[in-house]
């Protein structure tokens, strides 16, 4: 069962960037297709943000298009979201999980505030 954990997750002033990493362990990211990063907010349901299929097709959300890319490096074994001109409203603890299947792990948790 290949299992990932999110990491480079902290507090940020807006206009600030991260760039999250999600690390496959027991198993080769290079198998699954397609790869997501969800986020949850307080109070709020958990919404995808964005989407990588196969090497470069991709899928980001309305809210963050234009500011997030979502890449992967099946030979590091990890997917990465990097995340430019944050804004408050992306603070929420963010998710990656297979499209399909999978479990969802800890999360790492993004606080964009001055």
């Amino acid at each position: 069962q290949v299992q990932f954990v999110e990491s480079g997750g902290g507090l940020v002033q807006p206009g600030g960037s991260l760039r999250l990493s999600c690390a496959a362990s027991g198993g080769s990211i290079g198998r699954i297709w397609a790869m997501d990063w969800y986020r949850q907010a307080p109070g709020k349901q958990r919404e995808l943000v964005a989407r990588i299929a196969g090497g470069s097709s991709t899928y980001l959300a309305d809210s963050v298009k234009g500011r997030f890319t979502i890449s992967r490096d099946n030979a590091k074994n990890t997917v990465y979201l990097q995340m430019d001109s944050l804004k408050p409203e992306d603070t929420a603890v963010y998710y990656c999980k297979p499209t399909v299947g999978g479990y969802w792990g800890q999360g790492t948790q993004v606080t964009v505030s001055s």
